[in-house]
């Protein structure tokens, strides 16, 4: 369809705009800057009334909104309710000062992900991989640890460590991404309605090994979590699955047996991948150690700056299946940038920096741009 027959859709419009994290106001200075001079006079009200409907954006106005948002116009005029990217039931693992405009933003980047990822798929299949996710509702006899311990029985895990987080989701049906979601106060985001594959966003400010255990906590939401819930009970819960799941009280006890110090947890975080105040806290929770004995090791760990930058990094897990088929698209099918960008819905330079940019440079040396 021609430019001049295209119309916004009011939703994406909103969508479009939370997920670059800006207010009405700056939409409306980014577009008088991205017209000729900066001469078309646009206004908070023109940007409210265009959100709600009230208002036709098409020709013109579709291309200076487009160019004030860094998509291309047609992403613009998509429904969200009838291309199913709407905001829906999200999880998050995030800390209690993360503002709800930040919030929002990364709720926004969610959904546009799945779409992002619904056009690349459309353009070429993904290799077929089981669909094992299934709930595991929780009631008075069943536990958060419990379900941790079903999943890992339901799709075949070895005992002990898990040795690439990531790897499980993935193997198991699920889209990992990684990017940075503009924020040291989330850690990652998930998805899943049953009826697709499930989705999660994780953070690649965190961490190694808090990146880990993000994962898991997400995979603890998608899991027991079909509908809202008490935030902090929900999150709770989610923290014990993510425990069980990384550390099974089964396998780590003996580790914690001859005793609990610093030079111990920093050893036991290279085998399991996870923090020392994650393994502390474990640790506590099986009764290896007392409370008075938990209580000071976390203060000499804060003494010797423990809580903000542990020893030991545990390198951090890159997800295989998104980047495989961005290389199927680039290099098998030798099908240019900017159209695997169109396919994606993003203009080529955010298509670089969100699905090539930290990859495996030789993955895409002959990439045709």
């Amino acid at each position: 369809m021609a430019i001049g027959e295209l119309q916004a859709q009011p939703g994406m419009l909103v969508l479009a705009r939370e997920s670059r994290g800006l207010t009405q106001t700056e939409v409306a200075t980014a577009m008088i800057k991205s017209s000729p001079g900066g001469s078309t006079p646009v206004s908070q009200g023109y940007v409210s009334r265009a959100e709600s409907g009230r208002l036709v954006v098409s020709g013109e106005r579709l291309e200076l909104y487009a160019a004030a948002l860094g998509y291309p116009p047609e992403l613009l005029c998509l429904d969200p309710q009838v291309n199913g990217i709407g905001v829906g039931l999200v999880h998050h693992r995030k800390k209690a000062s993360l503002s709800t405009s930040a919030l929002r933003r990364v709720h926004a980047q969610l959904a546009l992900a799945r779409l992002q990822l619904d056009g690349l798929t459309s353009a070429v299949a993904l290799p077929e991989v089981s669909r094992s996710f299934f709930r595991v509702p929780l009631n008075d006899l069943t536990t958060p640890k419990d379900a941790a311990r079903r999943v890992r029985k339901e799709w075949g895990m070895v005992p002990g460590p898990v040795s690439d987080m990531v790897g499980v989701l993935e193997n198991a049906g699920a889209l990992v991404v990684t990017t940075d979601l503009d924020s040291d106060l989330l850690d990652a985001v998930s998805q899943w309605d049953q009826d697709r594959q499930p989705l999660l966003l994780a953070n690649t400010r965190a961490p190694g090994d808090r990146r880990r255990f993000s994962i898991a906590h997400e995979l603890g939401h998608l899991v027991m979590h079909p509908e809202p819930g008490a935030g902090s009970t929900q999150e709770k819960q989610a923290d014990a699955f993510a425990a069980e799941f990384l550390m099974p009280a089964s396998d780590i006890r003996e580790a914690f047996s001859s005793g609990v110090s610093l030079a111990g947890l920093a050893e036991l975080k290279r085998i399991w991948g996870t923090s020392m105040g994650a393994l502390l806290r474990r640790a506590q929770s099986l009764n290896a150690i007392s409370e008075w004995q938990y209580r000071n090791l976390v203060i000499e760990m804060s003494a010797l700056g423990y809580r903000t930058a542990e020893p030991v990094e545990v390198p951090p897990e890159q997800p295989q299946r998104i980047p495989a088929l961005v290389r199927t698209l680039l290099t098998d099918h030798q099908m240019p940038l900017e159209d695997a960008a169109a396919c994606a819905h993003l203009l080529p330079e955010d298509f670089q920096r969100l699905y090539i940019d930290g990859v495996d440079s030789s993955s895409f040396s002959d990439i045709r741009r």
